[in-house]
């Protein structure tokens, strides 16, 4: 594959994930990120999770020196743990890119290629497994269902540019960081992907997607639940107040 901004290869990235008992899988996805982009600096943020997920990335850093774990004392949700990994990477990393994603193997990891090749200032890269290309692997038709239609629900809420609003793989420059740490959240969960999208909208970014295969997990539990998706909905019009009112 041609790639058109060979200089994106050559800028610090830092990886955030997101951790919530996810010891059967976070070796794994942090060694292929090292395998595709060996000066990465990936940053773990756990909840404390009790399969001990920590022990494991601990014992990963003896190998991996631009491994960093960010230790959270309790479960308080993907969104602001991402929050939290985001700024821990500006204060002690300070990377030129950001990029966001699941621990459960769920995104490729070969698609942060994809994202460095299309990072542009003033940019947020999405892969987007809704537009033409995407794909949704081995998932239960009840969640695909789901998902769908929160996807129609966000658009029609909160009226960003953005075909996938639901899925966490993302890629920022530092600008879009700044924007977003400068901001007080008022959600926590998965939701924030709508706030922080919503949020760079008003501040002028644009959203670049790209086709995406999303897998679901095939080892641990999802830590997604009726209950988080529901309080998320109900979240849209706290965020369409705040931003659109």
């Amino acid at each position: 594959m041609n790639r058109k901004n060979i200089d994106n290869f050559k800028k610090k990235l830092a990886v955030i994930i997101p951790s919530y008992n996810e010891r059967v899988n976070i070796e794994k996805i942090v060694s292929k990120i090292f395998s595709i982009k060996s000066d990465a600096h990936v940053v773990i943020v756990d909840d404390n999770s009790p399969d001990g997920t920590k022990n494991v990335v601990l014992n990963m850093q003896k190998k991996y020196k631009n491994l960093y774990l960010v230790l959270r004392k309790s479960k308080k949700g993907r969104g602001s743990a991402v929050i939290n990994g985001l700024k821990y990477a500006s204060r002690n990393i300070n990377p030129d890119i950001f990029i966001e994603m699941d621990a459960d193997l769920s995104h490729n990891y070969k698609e942060i290629l994809n994202m460095l090749d299309l990072s542009e200032p003033k940019t947020v890269v999405i892969a987007s497994r809704y537009m033409q290309g995407g794909k949704i692997l081995n998932v239960q038709i009840k969640r695909r269902i789901l998902s769908y239609l929160a996807n129609i629900l966000i658009k029609l809420i909160l009226r960003n540019p953005i075909i996938d609003n639901t899925n966490g793989f993302r890629c920022y420059r530092k600008d879009a960081i700044e924007c977003l740490l400068k901001h007080k959240f008022i959600s926590k969960g998965y939701i924030l992907l709508s706030e922080s999208a919503t949020l760079l909208n008003k501040n002028g970014f644009k959203f670049v997607e790209f086709p995406s295969v999303f897998e679901n997990r095939t080892r641990g539990e999802s830590n997604a639940t009726i209950s988080e998706f529901k309080n998320s909905l109900l979240s849209l019009f706290s965020i369409k107040k705040q931003f659109l009112n």
